[in-house]
């Protein structure tokens, strides 16, 4: 495991608690998936949480958050109350976006966090909007961009860096390389396979972060917040990581070996750091067992909270999709 920075009990423990709770609501989230409660599509989380972990645990309230379809564990990195994130899996109206999103659009005004964006690379012109916006109003504010690698074969990817770069714009992109987009691997689909490398053509400062170790990502993006905050311009983290289901709960995953996926697993990131932090001293093995009985009771919270809730009416169906009156 790569040095940690200085950390302290709490601070080990904020961490942890994070990353369990992700794990165990995505594990859940499958379960829900194959007894009909949740449908759609549904992309789980599971091997990547040390990225949002750490994203979000530097971050202010005065950020804002742009994400993937993969998002569950962003949205609970950044705050979102899990019982209406759940709501929202299943549909239900006490959801974060009343049910009409699902797993593929969550988004919470309080935390300021725009999407849950189904379109790939999708995210990335909001984010640039949000950061313009941001410096037309004179705000300490970054706005943060969260997409997989496979976005950047987009011509989103490109646009927006090449505008966040000329304007200065206080945006973060951070990438998360999972090696796969969608049952494409990288080296078949990029000539250039160092992601962080196409963000330096576009004149942004750029490094390649170890995306299975928590504390690497959250210090990588303290010291790009940082830079950024100081009016030095866009930033770009790229977080090399893996997911360890299937692109989704209908990917037969033929694309990639049964081995490969062990290996990785040998990396998890909550049992490296948990036993990092055991072995330093920070957290006790009954620490991460409170850690986990108290992720799993909100979890049972979560999924009877989405189970009380009620269906959208049909009578309001049309609500914020047909106009009543065509405006004079």
């Amino acid at each position: 495991m790569t040095a940690k920075p200085h950390l302290d009990g709490a601070h080990a423990r904020r961490l942890l608690g994070q990353m369990i709770r992700i794990r165990l609501f995505e594990e859940k989230c499958a379960e829900l998936y194959t007894r009909g409660k949740i449908r759609g599509f549904l992309h789980l989380y599971i091997g990547e949480e040390a990225n949002a972990v750490g994203v979000m645990e530097a971050l202010t309230a005065d950020d804002s958050v742009v994400s993937t379809y993969r998002e569950h564990g962003h949205a609970l990195a950044r705050g979102i109350a899990m019982g209406p994130l759940m709501a929202e899996m299943y549909g239900k109206a006490n959801g974060t976006s009343g049910g009409r999103g699902g797993s593929m659009h969550v988004f919470d005004r309080a935390t300021r966090f725009y999407g849950g964006n189904a379109i790939v690379g999708g995210g990335l012109p909001l984010s640039v909007g949000l950061g313009l916006a941001e410096r037309m109003r004179s705000g300490r504010g970054a706005a943060v961009c969260l997409f997989g690698e496979g976005a950047v074969a987009e011509g989103e990817f490109h646009e927006s860096l090449n505008l966040a770069a000329l304007w200065k714009l206080p945006v973060l992109f951070v990438c998360e390389n999972n090696l796969y987009a969608m049952g494409s691997a990288i080296e078949r689909t990029e000539s250039e396979t160092d992601i962080h490398r196409k963000a330096e053509a576009y004149r942004i400062a750029s490094q390649r972060v170890d995306g299975m170790d928590v504390v690497a990502v959250e210090a990588a993006t303290r010291a790009a917040l940082e830079h950024l905050r100081a009016g030095e311009g866009p930033q770009f983290l790229e977080c090399r990581t893996y997911r360890f289901r299937a692109h989704s709960m209908f990917d037969a995953q033929l694309y990639r070996d049964k081995s490969e996926v062990e290996r990785w697993k040998e990396r998890d990131p909550i049992k490296r750091f948990a036993d990092w932090s055991v072995a330093a001293r920070l957290l006790h093995k009954t620490d991460i067992a409170d850690l986990e009985k108290a992720a799993a009771v909100e979890v049972d919270q979560a999924v009877a909270f989405a189970e009380a809730g009620d269906w959208e009416s049909v009578a309001d169906l049309g609500k914020f999709v047909l106009m009543d009156k065509v405006p004079a």
